[in-house]
């Protein structure tokens, strides 16, 4: 890379839920800076039309199966992600789910299935990374957390628990795994369309309404994403840990236009 700063040149990421959305933004950022990757879902057919683009971009890209719902099915991953390469350096740990339903319409399982992917999944996959790691005393963990790590929304109850419980368990891992060389950061993005909510963007109210509570005036483009995780996985970020980095357009401030009446 031209620039010396945030070059990823041979680290080795494992991506979660790269088979869509946000997890491909942070994979195509990821190996720009030079990155080879691990990219998994839980179809690996759905994984296909990413690797082509990752390896078009002269990266290496492993696609391997993984449903963060079941133990098994990590420790699998994690064991074929050791024997497809000598080391992995950076997880962004990012498969996710949601429902969106009034608080008193969420059922037991609709409750289960959110935190049993966002949160519970999310822990072991990087404890099952991270025993990876701590060989090396080298490792960089971004956990994916969301706005709602700090926010409350109506109608997201299970997600924001979710999300929330990500935030504190990044601080309590980063504690935990600091001295074995390994940072750990929650990424807090804001409003991205992906295919969770695209149907949010197709009301038009809802967007003005959103767009009225970002001081930036828009939601998140893909790329407005990449120099915050390249940032987390690289070098630069080494003293950095425990925390959580919001890319919202500055919606976490509680902003609103201010409607001024005329006189």
């Amino acid at each position: 890379m031209s620039n010396p700063f945030f070059d990823l040149s041979g680290r080795v990421a494992v991506v979660t839920g790269a088979s869509r959305g946000l997890g491909q933004y942070f994979g195509r950022a990821l190996a720009r800076a030079g990155a080879d990757l691990i990219i998994t879902s839980r179809t690996l057919d759905s994984l296909k039309p990413f690797q082509r683009e990752i390896e078009a971009l002269g990266r290496n890209a492993v696609p391997l199966e993984l449903d963060v719902r079941d133990h098994a099915s990590i420790q699998r991953m994690a064991g074929q992600a050791a024997k497809a390469y000598p080391k992995i350096d950076i997880l962004v740990n990012n498969a996710g789910c949601n429902v969106r339903k009034p608080a008193l319409e969420i059922s037991w399982d609709e409750w289960n299935l959110v935190l049993d992917t966002n949160l519970r999944g999310t822990f072991f996959v990087a404890q099952a990374i991270a025993r990876q790691m701590i060989p090396r005393g080298y490792g960089r963990i971004i956990n994916i957390g969301s706005v709602t790590s700090v926010f409350g929304y109506a109608g997201l109850t299970p997600y924001t628990a979710s999300r929330g419980g990500v935030k504190q368990m990044s601080m309590s891992l980063a504690d935990d795994w600091g001295k074995h060389g390994i940072t750990v950061n929650c990424l807090a993005p804001g409003w991205f369309r992906t295919e969770q909510n695209k149907v949010l963007y197709e009301n038009q109210e809802w967007y003005e309404y959103i767009c009225d509570r970002i001081p930036l005036r828009r939601p998140g483009a893909p790329n407005d994403l990449d120099g915050a995780v390249v940032f987390l996985a690289s070098e630069e970020s080494r003293y950095i840990t425990g925390q959580t980095l919001l890319v919202d357009g500055g919606i976490s401030t509680g902003a609103t236009r201010a409607t001024v009446a005329k006189k």
